[in-house]
């Protein structure tokens, strides 16, 4: 930043010399990030391009500009935005004595570098907020209602209804013109139904990225874009922010989700086995001819038995004989 310092000095030595020259021309930082379409005073703004006193920076429907000033005060310009740089003073150091700037409409983020706390001022349609040394999102509606979510710090937003001091990380708060003031509460994805459209505060609802310490600053207020439109519409009446832009976008379109998985038929009940038939009883024996039969074969076993006695009786007396009178006895008398 020591060349924009240089470039300064220059610049304030040759106006000292030519009171007809304007201060438009003194660079008070220079642009880091550009994306779509950002533009100034002399026409579209560059990366590592000064921006100077006194310009207004414009931001397309999809545009995203984040800018660095002398003193490392950093500044995020989101989309479909206008701001001017209204006051910046230079201090001996690098630090400034005064630097504020006039946010007409569209979000912005902020956060503060090494001057004094009271040397900075963010103006507002409803209300004037004072920085005490702290980071936070800002953004102005069509109709001039403002909102402020504290990231870092502490902030105060005054207006013609009184003034709220922010004090905690992520404290908001939302006023109007009128000097309508909501308390100050935690900020939540409701907050997109009180500022009327889907696309306000695109850095905590993830509709635009910011990269370095610009991005890293909102971690932890930040609220996930939802596919469903709270409001029930697109965007604020008589507007269409929700739409794309003509020209490349910023952000690509969210991918529609994929149909859903008809659910599998349930499948069918295995019928039941049938159940096996009982084996037959065997037949019934009548008892009596049961025993008959046992009578019988009883017989038959004694028939031969007696049979069997009769022969043995038959074969011993026949034996009997033999030794007895089957020799003559003259036989045995020898």
């Amino acid at each position: 930043m020591s060349y924009l310092r240089v470039a300064a000095t220059a610049a304030l030595s040759v106006t000292l010399y030519n009171p007809v020259l304007t201060m438009a021309a003194e660079p008070v930082g220079e642009a880091v990030l550009i994306k779509t379409e950002v533009t100034g005073a002399s026409g579209p703004l560059v990366v590592n391009g000064p921006v100077h006193r006194d310009e207004r920076i414009r931001t397309s429907q999809s545009g995203l500009g984040q800018f660095v000033f002398i003193d490392g005060t950093k500044l995020a310009v989101g989309w479909g935005s206008s701001v001017v740089i209204d006051k910046f003073v230079f201090d001996d150091s690098d630090s400034v004595k005064k630097l504020s700037i006039k946010a007409a409409k569209g979000t912005f983020r902020w956060i503060s570098g090494n001057s004094k706390s009271s040397a900075y001022e963010i103006l507002t349609p409803a209300g004037t907020i004072g920085v005490r040394g702290t980071a936070f999102d800002v953004n102005v509606g069509p109709d001039g209602t403002t909102a402020v979510v504290l990231l870092n710090g502490s902030a105060q937003l005054c207006g013609p209804g009184g003034c709220r001091e922010l004090k905690k990380r992520c404290d908001c708060v939302v006023a109007k013109r009128n000097g309508e003031m909501t308390a100050v509460r935690r900020v939540d994805r409701s907050i997109l139904r009180t500022l009327g459209s889907t696309r306000a505060l695109p850095f905590l609802s993830g509709y635009q990225a910011l990269s370095g310490k610009l991005g890293s600053v909102g971690i932890g207020c930040s609220f996930a874009r939802t596919a469903v439109d709270p409001l029930g519409r697109n965007s604020a009446p008589g507007a269409h922010p929700a739409s794309p832009a003509p020209g490349r976008p910023d952000r690509q379109p969210d991918t529609p989700s994929a149909p859903s998985t008809p659910d599998q038929p349930n499948t069918p009940n295995t019928p039941d086995q049938p159940n096996t038939p009982d084996m037959p009883d065997k037949p019934h024996v009548d008892k009596g001819k049961e025993l008959h039969h046992e009578k019988s074969n009883h017989d038959r076993d004694d028939d031969r038995e007696d049979e069997d006695g009769h022969h043995d009786r038959d074969h011993r007396g026949h034996d009997d004989g033999r030794n007895n009178s089957g020799h003559p006895a003259g036989d045995n008398a020898n």
